[in-house]
């Protein structure tokens, strides 16, 4: 049975090419690139034309690219390093109710901290606007981090436009970019950016590794402190081999752009969302209808968990992910989903299907023949669906007005609260 990948927005396979130019790193240029030997020398040296790469991929200056040990460093880099540098001006952050934990998690530790964060509302297909941003910027405003494209639901944020307020109003603004880099265009002079956020195993590199963008005058006190590594922003011995295998997939995502590869992947993706609107009833289109990621399809599907859908995908081959935490161990609700004004019943039954550049119209086509029989598989032991209504059931509508009144909070409480309804 052929295994259908389609969670490249987790992660994707890392490339031949890549592994082929990171070998070498690992072997007989395995040298710390901060001595003086020969040795030392060949791995400084391919450290830094990697740097050049990847700060030709941004169109920056190459002293502005901090590599880092993955997107979620990069992103409390960005976001920690601006407020401690800047704490003389102002304890004032803003961000959104959508961004990826890495931002959150950092703000939310910043506001432990004294800092005070506020978390910028999205309409209905998770889009902040321009005029949100400069309402909520104060004069003790100090960073704006929106992220250029959402992980879950893959709409895409003005940027530029968002990065153009906060340059008339004199404050830094951060992009995590760690789902949009090699997917849309990423010049960080046209996005109006001070800092971006990135990393390699999106795009077909390695684990393990990312890079910040640092605008050149941007004052950033470092997490990490050390040997004095990348410029006194992020200190500890480089992984060589790992910032190789990056800068070669970022050389990777150009010409996918340039084969029209982009173009190819975002037909499969219509493929399949006009493919699961036709023969998947009761579904929902997550994120924006255009402006969104041109490898990702996300929707909600009534009546039933997404976990079961992805098992029942999983027993065909097919690997795919839902917007509730399953792995933590929580039944929670995506808060990507919630923030966008979706039923909490609803978010439930979220399924994440991201394409890449192996993908397939012959896979697209199985997926479009297995998940209609998954779902009515799941709906016909689902005691929140009526198989000969094709509705709710008293159940469900029940579950809904509990949910809706606030009366639990936690998908935790779901099947207490499912066994009351039924009683």
């Amino acid at each position: 049975m052929e295994t259908i990948y389609l969670d490249h927005a987790a992660t994707t396979p890392v490339a031949p090419e890549v592994i082929e130019a990171m070998l070498p790193y690992f072997t007989e240029h395995f040298g710390n690139p901060n001595g003086i030997y020969s040795v030392s020398r060949r791995a400084k040296q391919a450290l830094e034309e990697s740097r050049q790469r990847v700060a030709e991929f941004f169109h920056c200056k190459v002293t502005e690219v901090v590599f880092t040990g993955g997107g979620s460093e990069s992103d409390n880099m960005a976001i920690k390093g601006v407020a401690l540098a800047q704490q003389g001006k102002g304890r004032h952050l803003i961000t959104t109710q959508i961004e990826h934990h890495a931002v959150l998690h950092a703000c939310q530790a910043l506001g432990k901290q004294g800092y005070e964060v506020t978390y910028l509302p999205v309409d209905a297909t998770g889009l902040v606007t321009p005029e949100q941003v400069r309402e909520a910027i104060r004069d003790d405003t100090i960073l704006v981090s929106v992220m250029y494209a959402n992980n879950e639901v893959g709409t895409v944020e003005p940027i530029a436009e968002i990065g153009a307020v906060c340059r008339e109003e004199g404050v830094l603004f951060h992009t995590d970019a760690v789902q949009a880099v090699g997917q849309v265009d990423c010049q960080v002079e046209a996005l109006n950016v001070d800092l971006l956020s990135c990393s390699a195993h999106k795009l077909y590199g390695p684990k393990g590794v990312g890079a910040t963008y640092v605008r050149r005058g941007t004052k950033l006190l470092p997490l990490i402190d050390g040997g004095g590594q990348e410029r006194n922003r992020r200190s500890g011995t480089e992984n060589v081999a790992g910032i190789v295998g990056m800068a070669t997939a970022l050389d990777l995502a150009e010409q996918h752009q340039a084969a029209g590869e982009t173009v190819r992947i975002q037909q499969l993706r219509d493929r399949l969302i006009e493919g699961i609107g036709e023969r998947v009833p009761q579904v929902r289109l997550n994120g924006h209808p255009t402006k969104r990621l041109p490898n990702n399809v996300n929707f909600c599907i009534q009546y039933i968990e997404g976990e079961g859908v992805l098992l029942g995908l999983d027993m065909s081959g097919i690997c795919a992910s839902s917007g509730s935490a399953c792995t933590s161990g929580s039944l929670d609700p995506s808060h990507v989903l919630l923030a966008m004004g979706i039923p909490h019943e609803r978010a439930h039954g979220s399924l994440r299907l991201s394409l890449g550049v192996h993908s397939t119209e012959a896979q697209v086509d199985t997926v479009l023949e297995v998940l209609p029989k998954v779902v009515e598989r799941l709906r016909q032991l689902s005691p929140l669906y009526d198989p000969k209504t094709q509705t709710a059931t008293k159940l469900a509508e029940a579950f809904r007005q509990r949910a809706e009144s606030g009366e639990f909070e936690h998908a935790g409480d779901h099947d207490h609260d499912l066994e009351d309804a039924e009683g």
